[in-house]
């Protein structure tokens, strides 16, 4: 796998994903592509396009006017946008894929890594492929939860409504226990939020049900793209859900604790620690590569 242009022209591109949430990757190392809004929207359409839940644009931070502040401690950054085009803070899954793609292209050595990401530098930790070739499992340090508030934040699909917490993971969450999944709908359009104005950017909506002792499943809108097969902060937002609701909260027992949390595209496991870091880890896989036509190109960012 390379991230080098060839001579025979097109735009390089890789399709990833990470517990099949899936992600069209564009190397630009140097910050040389306009990529814009309806750009994004093209490459992820999965119809007329590569098709993916959002892009990861692949700069060095230094290129790159969001992170060239952080560029002194992380060379690359991970540009995300959804796959309406719009941006996102970070994506858990996404930042997995990343590191993969990264580590398989020979712009970084397995081990661990520090990533730029519009929520800070995150470290990665890419571990070694089995001896048949298996990729190893991805583990992502994805910083601490904030429980912002306010109190009284609600969900509701349909007749019904639940009670949901606040967590924010670099983005915003409104976590759910509902008593089936089903109950979360179609997830085409974004649940109801209240009260009206809690969330003025939009927000990540999970919905959650225990599969046993410390193992949940969920099911999540993602604002930007509708239901997607598996988000990384959502399971990192699931995952302190429960475990402030089980009254295990690391901080005052001082022991780090893990849960399995199911999504539709596989399982990952969240650690969060006493001093309140949130660990992510789970497998990323590059499935594809290939180049874009010119002409198609030109004309998506023209239009």
């Amino acid at each position: 796998m390379s991230a080098s242009s060839s001579q025979h022209g097109g735009i390089p591109f890789f399709k990833g994903h990470g517990t099949q949430n899936d992600f069209v990757i564009v190397p630009d190392p140097d910050g040389a592509l306009e990529i814009g809004p309806g750009t994004v929207a093209a490459l992820c359409n999965r119809r007329a396009g590569v098709g993916g839940d959002g892009l990861l644009r692949v700069v060095r931070a230094a290129a790159d006017p969001a992170a060239a502040g952080m560029a002194d401690r992380a060379e690359w950054f991970m540009d995300y946008r959804n796959s309406d085009g719009s941006v996102a803070e970070m994506c858990g899954n996404g930042l997995r894929v990343f590191a993969r793609f990264l580590v398989g292209a020979g712009l970084a050595k397995p081990g661990e890594l520090a990533i730029a990401t519009r929520s800070g530098v995150l470290t990665a930790k890419v571990a070694e492929d089995a001896a048949d070739g298996t990729p190893g499992d991805v583990t992502i340090d994805m910083g601490r939860a904030r429980l912002p508030g306010p109190d009284g934040i609600e969900v509701a699909v349909g007749g019904r409504r639940w009670p949901a917490l606040n967590v924010n993971m670099g983005n915003p969450h409104a976590v759910a226990f509902v008593e089936s999944l089903d109950h979360a709908g179609d997830l085409y359009t974004a649940p109801l939020t209240s009260p009206e104005g809690a969330y003025p950017q939009g927000v990540n909506v999970e919905f959650v049900v225990d599969r046993g002792p410390r193992h949940v499943a969920m099911r999540v809108h993602e604002r930007g793209s509708g239901e997607t097969r598996s988000c990384g902060t959502g399971a990192c937002a699931v995952a302190v859900a429960a475990i402030r609701r089980d009254g295990v909260d690391p901080a005052v027992t001082g022991e780090a604790v893990a849960y399995t949390v199911d999504v539709l595209g596989g399982r990952l496991v969240i650690t969060e620690h006493p001093d309140g870091r949130v660990e992510m880890t789970g497998p990323a896989v590059i499935v594809a590569e290939g180049r874009l036509d010119e002409r198609w190109w030109e004309s998506v960012r023209r239009s």
